[in-house]
């Protein structure tokens, strides 16, 4: 089954997250479960779009235990990055054909 995790990151974390993201990306480049990932940004208006501002996870899981124990392992949460983490159930449905 498919999860999205949704993570904000807290406020004027941007050092924060330049410290831990090698560790973070160690982290991910080694977990099979990820089908897509990847940083968001500001607005997209002005030089707050340039700015990382969470991430986004599509992972695979048996359940949402395991889909949450795979964030309590992300280096990003054990060092207080996120304000705010939403995890639900996912079904790909376009392109046809992608991860399934």
């Amino acid at each position: 089954m498919l999860f999205v995790l949704y993570c904000r990151d807290k406020p004027a974390s941007q050092d924060l997250r330049l410290t831990t993201r090698p560790a973070h990306l160690e982290f991910a480049r080694g977990q099979g479960a990820i089908k897509m990932a990847g940083p968001m940004f500001g607005d997209g208006r002005g030089a707050d779009s340039d700015t990382m501002s969470g991430s986004l996870f599509v992972i695979e899981a048996n359940d949402q235990a395991e889909a949450q124990a795979f964030n309590a392992a992300d280096p990003y949460t054990k060092a207080g990055l996120w304000a705010s983490v939403t995890i639900h159930p996912f079904r790909w449905l376009l392109p046809e054909g992608a991860a399934r």
